[in-house]
C-alpha cells in the first residue's frame, strides 16, 4: 500500500476530480461520435435492410435525440480508456502490489471478454433474431421506430458482453476457494436450467428462439468455465505443495544431527562441559 495518508476530505475532493474528468471524457466522446452517428446507425441497421425494410420516427425530436443517444454510447465506448485509468489511479494506492498486478492482468482480460460478447452475438444471434422475429408475422407489415430499434439492439448486445465474462468469474471464485470443478461438473443439469432462466430474462424479447440462441453460448461458456477452473485449482494445489516442501526443508534442517552410535547429540551446555550422548 501507499505510506501517504489522506483524509477523508481528500479521498472526496480526488472522488470528485475523477468524476469530473470522467464526465468530461465522455462529454468530448459523445461530441466526436455525433459526427459519426450515421455510420453507427447503419451498423446497427444492417440486418433490417437486408430484409429491404425502414425504420421511422413518429415524434419530431425522435430521430435528433435517437441520433444523440447513439453518440452517448459511441462516447461511452470512447471514453471508456479514461475512466479505467482515472478510476486506477483513484485505488491504486490503496492496494498492494500483487493485488495490483492480478487487476492489471485480469482488466484487459475482461474488456476482451465484453467486447468479444458483443461482437458474437452482433455478427451471429443479433441478425438471425432480428431475421426470425421480422419475418414469422407473415404479410404484416412491420413500421419500426428508430428508437425503438436502438434500444431493442442495445439490450439485445449489451447482456452478452456481460454473460461472456462468466470465465472470468469463475476463475476469481476458484482462485478463492468459493467453488470447486467438482462441483461446477455435478451441477451441470442445473446450470442448464438457470442459464435458459437467465437467456429469458435478458433477451428483451418472450419468443424461444432469442432466448435459445443466447442460453446456448451461455451453456457452452460454462464448460469452458470448468476448464478454467480445473486450470485454476492445478495451479493453486501446485503452489501449495510447493510451500508445503519448502517448510518441511526448514523443518529439517532444524533438527540437530545423529551421532555416529546412533543418538542424537545434545548441546553443550553453558560453562565448556562437553555434550552428553543421549544413548549414554
Amino acid at each position: 500500500m501507499n505510506e501517504k495518508t489522506m483524509s477523508l476530505m481528500e479521498h472526496l475532493e480526488e472522488l470528485r476530480r475523477v468524476l469530473i474528468i470522467s464526465l468530461l471524457a465522455v462529454l468530448v466522446g459523445t461530441v466526436v461520435a455525433f459526427f459519426y452517428s450515421d455510420r453507427l446507425l447503419a451498423l446497427l441497421k444492417r440486418p433490417i435492410t437486408q430484409l429491404n425494410l425502414h425504420l421511422i420516427f413518429i415524434g419530431v425530436t425522435e430521430g435528433f435525440f435517437t441520433k444523440i443517444k447513439v453518440a452517448l454510447y459511441g462516447g461511452i465506448v470512447l471514453a471508456f480508456p479514461v475512466v479505467i485509468w482515472q478510476l486506477w489511479r483513484f485505488v491504486s494506492p490503496a492496494l498492494y502490489p500483487h493485488e495490483r498486478r492480478y487487476i492489471l492482468i485480469l482488466m484487459p482480460v475482461a474488456i476482451m471478454l465484453f467486447a468479444g460478447g458483443i461482437v458474437f452475438a452482433y455478427f451471429t444471434v443479433f441478425p438471425v433474431a432480428t431475421v426470425f422475429l421480422l419475418t414469422i408475422s407473415g404479410d404484416l407489415e412491420p413500421m419500426i421506430t428508430i428508437s425503438q430499434y436502438v434500444s431493442f439492439a442495445v439490450s439485445f448486445l449489451i447482456p452478452f458482453g456481460l454473460v461472456f465474462e462468466l470465465p472470468l468469474v469463475v476463475m476469481f471464485l476458484t482462485r478463492l476457494g468459493i467453488i470447486t470443478p467438482q462441483f461446477l461438473a455435478t451441477k451441470r443439469k442445473y446450470a442448464l436450467l438457470i442459464v435458459f432462466i437467465i437467456g429469458a430474462v435478458l433477451t428483451p424479447t418472450p419468443d424461444p428462439i432469442s432466448q435459445t440462441m443466447m442460453a446456448l453460448p451461455m451453456y457452452i461458456l460454462y464448460e469452458v468455465s470448468i476448464i478454467v477452473s480445473r486450470f485454476i485449482r492445478a495451479k493453486r494445489k501446485a503452489a501449495e505443495e510447493e510451500i508445503l516442501l519448502d517448510e518441511e526443508d526448514v523443518t529439517s534442517e532444524d533438527i540437530p544431527p545423529a551421532s555416529a552410535e546412533g543418538g542424537r547429540e545434545l548441546p553443550a551446555p553453558k560453562g565448556g562441559l562437553p555434550a552428553i550422548d543421549e544413548k549414554n
